[in-house]
């Protein structure tokens, strides 16, 4: 099977791209406004950039309905800064709950009864549920395509804090079954990492 993506409309392609994109880490990313109303949303794509200095990445789509920015890219322009929150499956479903695209006028903390905390170096508070958080301050915001639906755009930002549990650390690195994620797959799908296995790359010869 052969497919242009050109031929076809971006919902197609979107089918085709998280139903092999998988599994997706989840970026629970909390922001606030300038008006000081919190904000907080999942995003699937997402993954790290690099480790020096750390840095992370997210892609907030255009909303698929009218083309318009999300509030989590809006809150971010205006603040250059934004919290990232890893999804354990104990808050899977309240996460669900903040996937639904409120005014902006909504604070989905109280939507999903998940509790908001201080952050060390940034405004925009952390999830207290989450495992793991990451405070960053933007790098840089890239967009890609037309501002229309089906359009988005990649936010790069820099980690200039780790908040991880402490059963959850251990002797510098993070334990995977404490930290119990959950990946994205398509539709209402998800995934565990409970089922593991390992393959030894080669050392590079001398």
């Amino acid at each position: 099977m052969n497919i242009d993506p050109t031929k076809q409309s971006f919902q197609e392609n979107h089918k085709l791209m998280i139903g092999s994109i998988v599994p997706r880490p989840i970026a629970f990313v909390s922001t606030k406004s300038t008006n000081g109303i919190l904000n907080l949303a999942p995003f699937s794509y997402f993954n790290g950039v690099c480790s020096k200095p750390p840095t992370i990445m997210f892609a907030p789509a255009r909303r698929g309905y009218d083309g318009l920015t999300k509030d989590t890219l809006n809150n971010i322009r205006s603040t250059k800064e934004f919290v990232v929150n890893l999804v354990s499956e104990e808050i899977v479903e309240p996460m669900v709950e903040c996937a639904t695209d409120y005014d902006k006028e909504i604070d989905e903390f109280k939507i999903s009864n998940l509790t908001p905390i201080d952050s060390d170096k940034i405004s925009s508070p952390r999830v207290k549920e989450s495992k793991v958080s990451y405070e960053c301050e933007l790098n840089t915001i890239v967009e890609i395509g037309e501002a229309e639906p089906g359009a988005g755009f990649v936010v790069i930002g820099t980690i200039v804090m780790f908040h991880i549990q402490d059963d959850v650390y251990n002797d510098g690195r993070i334990d995977l079954k404490a930290l119990n994620p959950i990946g994205r797959l398509a539709g209402n799908s998800y995934t565990r990492v409970s089922d593991n296995f390992k393959v030894v790359r080669k050392i590079k010869p001398d």
